[in-house]
């Protein structure tokens, strides 16, 4: 149900858990800071040409992403409309790479070991009753889960554009959202049955 991580084995598989989402978060933070385009634009270049060449079969899971693609567009005509098409092309730009960088940082990251990097982070907010392992697997599993839910809608619009010839209408949320849940439910089920509730409890009275 969870997507895995690649499997082969590439330089970036080799770097720890923790370097690479500190890459990830100072990246972000630097990409943020970008105003203009042309800088955006090299950025975003190197960061596909580096998912290309790390990843076997990368335009099959770019391909994942395909929903966003209204999304962007949305965001880029609002962009257009009130701060120019520069504008536009740094937000799209900006985006593009983040979310690449992003997936590249999951696809190379077994999900264990993302998890034992977050861990420490999320120590700091002990104090307010909240479980460092269960924020870690939170957001584990989001991460791990954004792929299998875009897959699943990319499954249903070809259906629908093969057997109708047109653009998947709104009323095919309902039943789609009603399958993510339903897959969350999944996933909560085998965690307690691999006693990860029983786990966390345990470590709690230790």
């Amino acid at each position: 149900m969870i997507a895995p991580h690649v499997a082969q084995q590439t330089w970036l598989h080799r770097i720890n858990a923790g370097p690479k989402l500190a890459v990830l978060a100072v990246t972000s933070i630097l990409l943020g800071w970008m105003s203009q385009w042309p800088p955006l634009l090299v950025a975003c270049v190197v960061i596909l040409a580096l998912y290309v060449f790390t990843i076997s079969a990368a335009g099959a899971r770019l391909k994942l992403y395909r929903p966003l693609a209204p999304f962007l567009i949305g965001i880029a005509l609002l962009q257009i409309y009130t701060s120019g098409w520069e504008m536009a092309l740094a937000t799209l730009l900006r985006l593009v790479a983040m979310i690449a960088l992003a997936d590249l940082v999951t696809a190379t990251t077994p999900m264990l070991a993302m998890m034992d990097a977050l861990q420490p982070l999320f120590r700091l907010l002990r104090p307010l009753g909240l479980d460092e392992r269960r924020l870690a697997l939170a957001v584990a599993l989001m991460l791990r889960f954004i792929p299998v839910i875009m897959s699943e809608w990319n499954k249903r619009e070809e259906a629908w554009r093969a057997r109708t010839g047109r653009r998947p209408p709104l009323r095919l949320l309902a039943p789609f959202l009603s399958d993510v849940l339903r897959l969350a439910d999944h996933a909560a089920e085998a965690l307690v049955a691999r006693g990860f509730e029983m786990n966390l409890t345990t470590e709690k009275r230790k």
